[in-house]
C-alpha cells in the first residue's frame, strides 16, 4: 500500500486504518474478480468494520472503488520509483518498466490484477505511472531521445500496449513473460523514434536489482 504520513492521535489512527480495511477489502475484490457488484454490507464484513462505517469514509461504493484503484494505482507508481531510481535514460525507463511489469504479475498478483480488471479507465489518471510516464516521454522529447510525439497520444499507445502485456502474461502463463515484455519493449522504443539497434540493446539492459 502507498504510504503516507500517519495520523496524529489515537481517533485520526483509527478513522486512517478504518478507510484503509475497506479499500483493502475493495482491492481484494477487484483483484478476485473486478467485479463492483458486491454490496457494502458484504464489504464491510471482508474489512472487518461496522456497516455504518462505511458512509464516514465514502459516499457510494463508486467512491470506494475509485479509491480502491487509485490506491493501487499509486503503489505501483512507487515500486517503479525505488526499483528505477537512478536510470536518466528516458528509453531505458520505458524499457525497464514493461519488463517490470511482467514481473510483478507473479510477485504482486492482486495489484496487477486490478490493473489488468480497471487500468484502461484510468489510462489518463493523475496518479500511478501515467503521470511518471508523460514526464519520461516529455524528458525523451526535449533530449532528442525520441521523435517529437504528442504527449498523450504517446501516453495511450504505451498504456494500451502495457494493459496488453499484463493480460497476455495472465492468460498465457506458459509463455516466457520476460522474453514477450523484452520484445515488446523493443518495439515501442522503435515507434517512439529510437533506432532500432539502439533500441534492441536498451530493452535489453540488465534490471536493477
Amino acid at each position: 500500500m502507498p504510504t503516507s504520513a500517519p495520523p496524529s492521535n489515537r481517533f485520526e489512527r483509527r478513522r486512517a486504518e478504518t478507510r484503509q480495511a475497506l479499500v483493502r477489502a475493495a482491492r481484494q475484490i477487484l483483484a478476485e474478480t473486478g467485479d463492483t457488484s458486491a454490496s457494502i454490507q458484504a464489504i464491510a464484513e471482508r474489512a472487518d468494520v461496522g456497516f455504518g462505517s462505511f458512509y464516514n469514509h465514502f459516499e457510494s461504493k463508486t467512491d470506494l472503488f475509485d479509491a480502491a484503484v487509485v490506491d493501487a494505482l499509486e503503489e505501483f507508481g512507487q515500486a517503479f520509483d525505488e526499483r528505477l531510481r537512478g536510470i536518466d535514460d528516458p528509453a531505458e525507463l520505458v524499457a525497464a518498466g514493461f519488463r517490470l511489469s511482467t514481473r510483478m504479475t507473479e510477485s504482486h498478483p492482486e495489484l496487477m490484477q486490478i490493473l489488468r480488471h480497471r487500468g484502461l479507465g484510468y489510462l489518463h489518471s493523475d496518479r500511478g505511472l501515467a503521470p511518471r510516464a508523460l514526464r519520461d516521454l516529455a524528458v525523451g522529447v526535449a533530449s532528442g531521445r525520441f521523435s517529437p510525439v504528442e504527449p498523450m497520444v504517446a501516453l495511450s499507445a504505451l498504456g494500451g500496449t502495457l494493459l496488453s502485456l499484463v493480460e497476455l502474461r495472465f492468460t498465457r502463463p506458459d509463455l516466457d513473460g520476460d522474453e514477450a515484455a523484452t520484445n515488446l519493449a523493443e518495439m515501442v522504443l522503435r515507434m517512439l523514434g529510437v533506432p532500432p539497434e539502439d533500441a534492441h540493446e536498451v530493452a535489453r539492459r540488465p534490471l536493477p536489482d
